[in-house]
């Protein structure tokens, strides 16, 4: 069954999210999430890295031999995170500061690496850099609201925004409360796709 361009976004959105259905990408789920701003920076790389790496593999799949596509694919994934790092450093050094050992380890994101594999060398171009996409939006938008969500409870604020006054709870932007948050949004997004 061929997907119209429409369903290939919207399947990485939510049939297909990474985060609350396929269970991927949890280091830098759980390691980034502390702020909004920061959830949302590490999936907008993500997303870049994603729709880059999965047209480039798209593009050669046919030329790589099979004994070797993944560490081509890895060499494609790293030289895309390259560029990422320098732009970031040179634009955005405060959210390269921020997002630190993250950035490079996008390499190795079983994200990527998985829409390479089961997606980019067996599609077109157009494809799949649409499934690239519809894959880091589920990401970016999954990050966004676990980040806001913590920073909420954790600080009182907003997208760096403060919005109560006083301390929040200390435990939601700290390990504990990702795991908390991770498991709740979990569960509602779970239960939003069984109505469906």
């Amino acid at each position: 069954m061929t997907m119209t361009k429409l369903q290939l976004i919207t399947k990485g959105l939510i049939k297909d999210n990474p985060t609350f259905v396929l269970l991927l990408g949890m280091c830098p789920t759980l390691a980034t999430t502390t702020s909004a701003i920061n959830g949302l920076s590490m999936g907008l790389a993500t997303l870049f890295v994603l729709v880059l790496s999965n047209m480039a593999i798209s593009a050669i799949a046919s030329l790589v031999p099979d004994k070797v596509h993944i560490p081509v694919y890895i060499v494609v994934i790293a030289t895309f995170v390259t560029v990422l790092q320098f732009l970031m450093q040179a634009f955005t050094p405060s959210v390269y500061a921020s997002l630190g050992l993250f950035i490079p380890l996008i390499v190795v994101n079983c994200i990527v690496l998985g829409r390479a594999e089961a997606f980019a060398n067996k599609h077109g171009v157009i494809d799949s850099a649409l499934d690239g996409l519809g894959v880091g939006l589920g990401f970016t938008l999954s990050l966004t609201v676990i980040g806001l969500v913590r920073e909420i409870l954790g600080s009182g604020s907003a997208f760096g925004f403060k919005f109560i006054s006083g301390d929040g709870m200390l435990a939601f932007v700290m390990a504990p409360g990702a795991f908390l948050v991770l498991g709740y949004l979990m569960v509602l997004f779970n239960k939003y796709l069984a109505k469906k």
